[in-house]
This record gives structure tokens, C-alpha cells and sequence, in this order.
């Protein structure tokens, strides 16, 4: 029979550890202490007060807690001593039927990382979706945490600890997150498309308009479709944009969406979840044959990483009215301008200005993102309430200097572009560091031609710079781009700079972030506002409407931008069902 919030609020203090028994390894204690936080109003609710049992522990008690763990594939598989959890778990994981090469792999790499840290590897075997994690991805895992430094690592085994504590109690609870599950198979099955050169190598790149991303527009098209949206429709950028009306046909609507495209070699979550979760929420409507007193309308916006062309946030921008004409002579690196691209995926310049919204029409934008940052997972919480999104502005620029013998030219003769730059990114770290909140980062670097044996003629380069508010963007900017100056004076080389992006700071609307606010409190999830440091599309809509942001957390100590993004079926679960609660929470609010 399944267990109950209800029974675990109303039992006894040793009832109640005893009903929890097995979820943290041989570690009564945890649930013990957990007790004091009754009543529980939710499954998160109880998870969290668990995590933070552990959290307030001695550090002595959480080493104990991780070396009351079994090694993968160690002495306690083989003689059979496992608990009936871990055996379930490392079973599924196939390490049961290691090949002798394995197991032998695997014994090597605890024995190394037990002589570093003085405690077991420990991995939630089971992995992100709950299913499993195949063997190699495990070693991969284990290989890699070993260079952690000490301190890092015994965070990430305890956050591993409640992990495994996580599907274990949905296993108790009798609990399946159906809609993480969706929506985490929604990213997999798109993840499949990817550009070439990228491909080959099992590397997830999508970029503007390549085929892959009009592969990807397409398959978003069909999700919508699928889940009961009332219109779908590509648009003139590239922009999939699915609605599904209100019970009038005047309504206002809803705005929310993300994007789709991505870095080179990047994540499958960043942007994506933003479009799935409420692809998710559609999909139950229909199935409840349900209305809202207003119109919802979900973008999967075409472009805003800014990969393939120096414009970025393409399609948030058309909708608000600032797509620039001049972004459609932009070359990308094979020398394929914008306009011809667009031609090749059937895309009508004329009809890039009725992309416009009208703001009056629209109630305002709400986006879901994975967080792209560690603050989530180590604070050990699900979701973050989003408060401003840094402004930021980008440059792409070249260094111009004389290219020269490496063995002739003297030191104090060279007009070296590419130590001009290397300089300049030194300059950039210092001031961005001076303000405790600033982030400056040079992120490309090529010197075209280059040799080992030639003094750097040429040398190009990006210049990122975001800070949280405008003000003090600016002043950073115009220290960087003076002391670029300062540089190419003195070493005798001359530069070019040419803005690509500038967003403006956007704080969050009050009466939007409170409705998130509300949703995930009634989750029983506590709230945690923060700022964000990346920029979203959520920042371009900010210029015409209110809007406000909810992060979800990433797993691998929240990395983005980087193939082990990744994030669990249980937060995305959380994120469907805070987005829906926010949905019904302004349904209540039109209609009273």
C-alpha cells in the first residue's frame, strides 16, 4: 500500500522514521529529524525537509551518511549485501552484468577515488529520468568527479544522496511524474537534430536556420499540434508559435515561450523546457476540455543565442518590433548571408514586420528556464523565483597589427594583434571583478591564418559584458572599450568594434513574480528569489510588456552551455505543475 503525507503527519515520532526506512542508507536519523518539521503539506514539502536534516548535520554525520553507502559495483554486489534498494538500483543501472573489463574498470576508479576523498563514489544510478543511467555514462561520471577538489565533491555525493532519497520516495508515495516524464522525453526526441560536423561527433548544435533547426521547427509544430493546440504556424523568422483560445474570442492572452537554437555543443534544456513545460500544461487542458478566460500563446522562439549570425534574440525581437533589416546582410562563417539562408527555409522578408504584437492584446510573459547556474542545486531547491535579468551588451571586434617573422622581429618592434587582445581580456576580468557583479567574458578568439612561427597580424574576438542594472553596465562597457584604445595606441595596432546586442536590465514585474511566487509556494516548495545573470528572451518582451521568470534547477552542479546540462523528471514535474497552478490562479483572478 501506498504511503501518505496524511499517515506520515499523523504518526509517532518512531512510526514515522520506521515508514521512512530505506530511503537514505542506514541513516534513521535523517528522517528523525525531519519529524520536527510537520505537517508536511506536500511530497516536495517533506523531500525538502529531509534535504535539510542533512544540511544542518554535523559534517561528521554527512560523512557518515555518504560512507554508509556501497561502493558501485564493490565488495557488498558481489557478496550480495546490498540493501534491497541499492540492489534494485545498481541493478537497473546493469552493473549486476559488468563485463570483466568493467567490473575491473570500475574497481580501479574506487579504489582511486577512495584513497582521494576517503569515501565511496556515490551516483543516483538511476539517473535524471529515473530509468536508469547506462553503464558507460557511469564511468564517464565517475572519471570526471574524480578531479573534483574535496570540499566540491562531498556536496555533490550528498546532493547524489538525495537524489537517490527522491525516487525512492516516489516509490514509496506510489508517485510518477508523468508530466517531467513527457516533458524530459520532449527534449531527448529533439535533441536528435543536430548541424553537421556536429553530428559525427555526438555533439548537440542547432543554429539558425541550418536544417536541423528548421528540423526542429517542424517537430515543435508537431508537439503543439499533437498536445491540442487551436493554431500552429512557423512564422516569417522561424518563431513556432502555437495558441490555444480562451472562451471568448476577444480575449486577451498569455504570452510564454523560449528558445529552441543553441551553442555549439551545447545543453538539450536551455530554452527548450521553456516551451515544453507549457506544451505540457496545453495538452492537459485539452485533455480536460478545458478553457481559459484568456487566450494562451506559446513561442518557440527561432534565435536568440546568436551563433550563426552577430544579431541574436531574432525572434523574441521581431515580435516586439526591432527585428533590424540590416541583420539580413550578416554572412555567417561559410560566407551565407541571412537573406539567403532565409531564402533556402521558404521565409518571406515582407512579412517580418506583422510579427509585431500589439501589447494591449496581451495580459503579459511569464518564461520557464533551466537555471544555467549552481545556485539551485546547492541550495537544494527545485524551482528559484526570478526577480531582474541582468542588462548585457556584446561586441564583435578584430585587432589589426602587421603579421611578422617569429625569429626576426624584435620584441619591442612587433605590432602583435593577438597579444593586444589577450591583454584586453585581462582588463576586462580585473574591472568586471572590481565590481563584485559584473561578468565580462571574451568567449571567441581566432587569428585568421595563423602560424607558430608568424607574429600575429589579425586577431578576432567577442566581448560579452552584463552587470545588473544599466548604469553600471554602461560604465563597464565604456572602461573596457576605452582601455581598447588605450591598448591598440600603445602597441601601434588598430582595431575595429561593432555592437551586436544590447539588452537594457530587466527587473521582474512585481504582480507577475508574485504569481509564481504563489504557484510554487502552494507547491509547498520554499521560494528563493534571485537574479539572472544570462539573458532571455524574456528580456526583449520586457520592452513592450510585464513580464516574470521561473528557474527550475540543473543537475551536475547546474552547468549550462555544456553537454551535461541536464535537469530531473521531479523538477520539471514541479515547473508543469507551478505553471499550472499559475495559469488557474489568473484564470480565478480574470474572472472575479
Amino acid at each position: 500500500m501506498a504511503l501518505s503525507i496524511e499517515q506520515l503527519n499523523a504518526a509517532a515520532p518512531d512510526p514515522f522514521a520506521a515508514l521512512l526506512e530505506g530511503t537514505y542508507e542506514h541513516s534513521p536519523w535523517i528522517a528523525q529529524r525531519a519529524a520536527a518539521a510537520r505537517p508536511f503539506r506536500s511530497l516536495a514539502h517533506l523531500k525538502h525537509a529531509l534535504v535539510q536534516a542533512v544540511s544542518s548535520a554535523t559534517e561528521d554525520e554527512q560523512l557518515g551518511l555518504i560512507r554508509a553507502h556501497p561502493e558501485l559495483a564493490g565488495k557488498a554486489m558481489v557478496s550480495k549485501t546490498l540493501t534491497a534498494e541499492s540492489t534494485h538500483e545498481q541493478g537497473k543501472a546493469g552493473l549486476t552484468d559488468c563485463t570483466p573489463e568493467e567490473f575491473a574498470k570500475i574497481q580501479q576508479l574506487n579504489a582511486d577515488y577512495n584513497a582521494k576523498f576517503g569515501f565511496p563514489f556515490i551516483l543516483a544510478v538511476r539517473g535524471p529520468r529515473g530509468t536508469g543511467l547506462g553503464k558507460r555514462e557511469i564511468i564517464e561520471t565517475f572519471e570526471r568527479r574524480l578531479h573534483h577538489p574535496a570540499d566540491f565533491e562531498r556536496a555533490e555525493a550528498l546532493r547524489n544522496i538525495h537524489r537517490i532519497a527522491e525516487i525512492r520516495l516516489d516509490d514509496k508515495f506510489g508517485v510518477t511524474p508523468t508530466l517531467g516524464n513527457d516533458v524530459w522525453d520532449w527534449h531527448e526526441q529533439l535533441s536528435v537534430h543536430t548541424d553537421p560536423g556536429y553530428a559525427e561527433k555526438g555533439q548537440l548544435t542547432v543554429t539558425y536556420l541550418t536544417e536541423a533547426h528548421r528540423a526542429c521547427a517542424q517537430q515543435i509544430a508537431d508537439c503543439m499540434g499533437e498536445a491540442g493546440f487551436d493554431s500552429v504556424q512557423i512564422d516569417a523568422v522561424g518563431n513556432v508559435v502555437g495558441r490555444y483560445e480562451g472562451t471568448t474570442p476577444d480575449a486577451k492572452a498569455l504570452l510564454t515561450g523560449s528558445h529552441y537554437d543553441t551553442v555549439r555543443n551545447g545543453g538539450k534544456y536551455d530554452g527548450r523546457l521553456g516551451i515544453f513545460v507549457p506544451i505540457a500544461c496545453v495538452r492537459e487542458l485539452k485533455r480536460q476540455n478545458r478553457r481559459l478566460p484568456f487566450a494562451f500563446e506559446v513561442v518557440g522562439f527561432a534565435e536568440e543565442e546568436g551563433q550563426r549570425y552577430k544579431a541574436t534574440f531574432l525572434g523574441s525581437g521581431a515580435l516586439t518590433g526591432h527585428f533590424d533589416p540590416k541583420w539580413l546582410d550578416q554572412k555567417d562563417a561559410d560566407g551565407i548571408s541571412m537573406r539567403e539562408a532565409r531564402a533556402i527555409a521558404g521565409l518571406k522578408e515582407e512579412d517580418i514586420p506583422k510579427l509585431k504584437r500589439d501589447p494591449s492584446r496581451y495580459l503579459g510573459f511569464v518564461e520557464v528556464h533551466i537555471e544555467q547556474g549552481p545556485v539551485l542545486t546547492e541550495l537544494d531547491l527545485p524551482l528559484g523565483i526570478v526577480t531582474s535579468i541582468n542588462g548585457g551588451v556584446r561586441y564583435v571586434g578584430e585587432v589589426i597589427g602587421m603579421a611578422s617573422h617569429a625569429g626576426t622581429t624584435p620584441m619591442n618592434r612587433r605590432r602583435d594583434a593577438a597579444a593586444a587582445v589577450a591583454e584586453l581580456i585581462l582588463y576586462a576580468e580585473k574591472r568586471a571583478a572590481r565590481d563584485g557583479d559584473s561578468v565580462a567574458t571574451v568567449g571567441m578568439l581566432e587569428v585568421p591564418s595563423g602560424s607558430i612561427n608568424v607574429v600575429p597580424g589579425r586577431c578576432k574576438f567577442s566581448l560579452d559584458l552584463r552587470a545588473p542594472n544599466n548604469p553600471q553596465r554602461d560604465k563597464l562597457t565604456a572602461d573596457v572599450l576605452a582601455e581598447l584604445v588605450a591598448i591598440c595606441d600603445r602597441r601601434g595596432v588598430r582595431h575595429t568594434i561593432e555592437e551586436s546586442m544590447k539588452a537594457s536590465a530587466a527587473p521582474s514585474a512585481p504582480e507577475w513574480q508574485q504569481r509564481w511566487e504563489k504557484a510554487v509556494d502552494a507547491l509547498g516548495v520554499p521560494l528563493h528569489r534571485m537574479p539572472s545573470g544570462a539573458g532571455h528572451d524574456a528580456m526583449k518582451l520586457h520592452e513592450v510588456m510585464p513580464q516574470a521568470m521561473l528557474f527550475v534547477r540543473g543537475i551536475n552542479s547546474g552547468i549550462s552551455h555544456n553537454p551535461l546540462e541536464s535537469s530531473t523528471n521531479n523538477d520539471m514535474q514541479l515547473a508543469v505543475e507551478a505553471f499550472q497552478l499559475l495559469l488557474d490562479n489568473l484564470a480565478s483572478e480574470t474572472t472575479t
